[in-house]
């Protein structure tokens, strides 16, 4: 449960604004608190995910500090956002380690896993330090134990991301059978994939900010679509290795190489914007509590995407071989943290979107029969 004190401070919240509903047309929390009288521990948890963390509420609010209601929309849901991370984390005690110490735990990983990288290569006679005849990444590791350790890796993260979000489901109040609603599922992703409720800018918003919503967005984009280019550049490097028997490094023009390319890219632009913006907010309306967890989810994908741009360019060099080490155990580092770190928040806040477009959709067909 939400400590009593954090339970008590999201009711007061849910309970002015709701009563005030000036903000009832910025984003899909207000649309939703509308269609709620009371606000229970469920409810402040989804309305907690389904927040896009702007700011643009607290500065139109009236009843922000230093009024005495002390209304604090993003700091009050970002708090109760980060209980629900380690609520719905499996195994718990690994998110309470990853919370409190996020980026020193995330280092300490990536140590551990390039030191035993660098320990399986030279056990395997791989020569290091020697430039590789044609880059080929798999004289240094073979395929085969670079496939098996990411499957391990993969495999727990994936299931620990998929407990976490199921948990997540169950505690909003809908079934599993509504995952299966098709007209919802391309709702929400239409609403996840173009950041639909960071789109207008601070409409409505008469106060000046320290930090642009239409930005936020572009570097969420750069992020998001910088990650899941190298995601596709991967699954196609598997594909030339495995159905056409290209046992090769991949060309520079190839797709591969290109989608991993504009990935990084993104990856170290997107990154470095949400760390520029991070830096620049109004600590008023920061939870610093998720400091930790924010720098260590923006150094690893920095430290990833670099060290692949490096990696390419220098695939033909005597350092190819330790670069590549290094970057597969940042690689190997961000999916073993990825169901305790930042990046849970776009699994959860996914579910939240896809909750809010079952609600729209029954909410329409109830004006329908009506």
């Amino acid at each position: 449960m939400l400590p009593t004190e954090l339970l008590q401070e999201g009711e007061h919240l849910m309970t002015v604004c709701n009563a005030c509903r000036y903000c009832e047309g910025y984003c899909a929390v207000w649309q939703t608190m509308e269609s709620r009288l009371v606000f229970v521990e469920s409810d402040l948890n989804y309305l907690a995910n389904l927040c896009h963390n702007c700011g643009e509420c607290f500065y139109s609010c009236q009843y922000s500090p230093p009024h005495e209601f002390n209304i604090n929309p993003p700091k009050t849901l970002a708090k109760i956002r980060l209980y629900t991370y380690g609520l719905y984390a499996w195994p718990g005690p690994l998110a309470k380690a990853f919370c409190k110490n996020g980026l020193l735990v995330s280092l300490l990983a990536a140590a551990v896993l390039i030191a035993f990288l660098l320990a399986a290569s030279l056990a395997l006679g791989s020569r290091l330090w020697e430039p590789v005849r044609g880059g080929d990444f798999y004289q240094i590791i073979p395929h085969s134990v670079m496939a098996l350790t990411f499957s391990v890796v993969g495999s727990f993260s994936a299931l620990a991301l998929l407990i976490g979000f199921l948990r997540f489901w169950r505690d909003s109040g809908e079934s599993y059978s509504t995952l299966a609603n098709p007209v919802a599922l391309f709702r929400a992703a239409k609403d996840v994939l173009s950041l639909k409720n960071l789109d207008n800018d601070g409409a409505g918003c008469s106060y000046p900010r320290e930090k642009s919503s239409e930005a936020l967005r572009w570097f969420h984009h750069a992020t998001f679509y910088g990650f899941l280019s190298c995601l596709v550049a991967t699954t196609l490097g598997a594909i030339y290795y495995y159905v056409f028997g290209w046992h090769g490094p991949p060309g520079f023009l190839s797709l591969p190489v290109i989608f991993g390319t504009v990935g990084g890219i993104g990856l170290v632009i997107g990154p470095i914007g949400l760390f520029v913006l991070l830096r620049r907010r109004n600590r008023e309306i920061v939870d610093e509590n998720q400091s930790g967890m924010d720098l260590a989810f923006i150094v690893l994908l920095l430290l990833i995407s670099i060290s692949g741009l490096l990696l390419l360019l220098l695939r033909q060099s005597a350092a190819m071989g330790t670069l590549l080490v290094v970057h597969l155990g940042f690689v190997m580092t961000l999916f073993l943290t990825m169901p305790y770190g930042k990046f849970v928040h776009g699994i959860y806040r996914s579910g939240a979107l896809l909750k809010w477009a079952l609600e729209r959709s029954r909410q329409s067909e109830n004006k329908a029969k009506a």
